[in-house]
């Protein structure tokens, strides 16, 4: 018989998350059943649980999309098994016992942007594990067939918790339309920033600079760039030296500074030396999520024509091409996972961790 309630951690509000017995989710026509095996803390997860609810929604304002506020599950980057096939999906891209990565974006398919097949940028869109309807951190999820992608032989679990936020770092380098002969620099290595990394390099980029403060995240980028000695990447440390000055002087093609700059830290300083970094007529993509407003040098933009965009997660298509990427080797992530923790621990060994210490990137959590 199957079990009809299970684990889950849920968001009650600010440092308020706990581990309660809640209903199985009731499997409906075209969605799957999967039993997550690992479930990554992301920095939003960490952005609600210190400030919350931010994204989630509140009992005053439910999610237009899914009806649902506080308490939710929580957990969006996860891995599993497929338990059960709902009413028409038909064996063949998916199968019972088959191990899945899922896509957590939610959407209506029916908006103008939708329609434009930028469903990251819905109308009513959320996120399964933030805005409702379940999460990552439960025993049992049940999802869109569309969202839930198989997994190769050579793919374990734990590293398909990983396709999401690699594929937030995939998709912004594609909408940069960076190229393997562009310089690029990273500010800010912390996970979003690394899979920033593991990227660029995956797609050729041999000319690399990426700044940090935390002494823990600049080992973590160094030891990826002596991973690989073939390809100049460059570790500064933004406390001490200057990363604009630094840029100019390293980059290639008369000192200009690179091509490309990513923020992924979401702060003043962070948004200005990128923006200041880059050469004149290059490009700056901010992919970090801020929880307050910027002050932009927009002389800094105009007078050196320098582009500024914004990327919002991943698009159809960066999901497979990353679960490629990491079966052929050319994304090895394996670094980027520093610890393992039990869903009863979650809060203490993960939260909690993540809070007083930035020696981690990824903590995985296993349902």
């Amino acid at each position: 018989m199957a079990a009809s309630s299970m684990k889950a951690l849920r968001f009650h509000g600010q440092k308020d998350l706990r581990v309660d017995t809640v209903p199985v989710p009731e499997l409906q026509p075209g969605q799957v059943k999967v039993k997550p095996e690992w479930c990554g803390i992301c920095g939003t997860d960490m952005h609600e649980y210190i400030a919350g609810p931010i994204i989630i929604p509140s009992p005053e304002k439910p999610h237009v999309l899914t009806g649902c506020s506080l308490p939710v599950i929580i957990g969006h980057e996860f891995a599993g098994e497929i338990v059960e096939l709902g009413p028409g999906v038909q064996p063949g891209r998916l199968k019972v016992g088959m191990k899945v990565c899922i896509e957590p974006t939610l959407f209506d398919d029916s908006c103008p942007p939708c329609l434009d097949r930028r469903r990251n940028c819905c109308d009513k869109g959320g996120f399964f594990g933030l805005s409702g309807w379940g999460g990552g951190f439960s025993e049992y999820v049940c999802l869109k067939e569309k969202v839930v992608h198989a997994l190769p032989d050579n793919v374990p679990t734990d590293l398909g918790a990983l396709v999401e936020p690699l594929s937030v770092a995939w998709h912004a380098l594609k909408a940069s339309e960076h190229s393997p002969e562009h310089s690029a620099l990273i500010v800010g290595a912390g996970p979003i920033g690394l899979a920033v990394l593991l990227c660029l390099i995956a797609r050729g980029c041999r000319q690399i600079l990426i700044s940090e403060v935390s002494p823990q995240r600049l080992k973590h980028a160094q030891d990826i760039a002596s991973a690989h000695p073939d390809i100049e990447i460059i570790v500064i440390d933004s406390t001490k030296s200057d990363v604009v000055a630094e840029s100019k002087r390293r980059c290639s093609q008369g000192n200009q500074g690179p091509n490309t700059a990513y923020d992924c830290a979401g702060v003043q300083v962070s948004i200005e030396t990128a923006i200041r970094a880059v050469r004149k007529g290059g490009l700056v993509c901010n992919v970090a999520v801020w929880e307050k407003n910027a002050s932009i040098p927009m002389n800094a933009l105009v007078f050196g024509e320098k582009k500024l965009i914004g990327v919002a997660t991943f698009r159809e298509g960066d999901f497979p091409e990353v679960i490629e990427a990491i079966s052929t080797g050319k994304i090895k992530p394996e670094k980027l996972i520093t610890a393992k923790v039990a869903l009863d621990n979650a809060v203490q060994d993960g939260f909690e961790a993540l809070l007083k210490s930035r020696e981690h990137v990824k903590i995985l959590i296993h349902p």
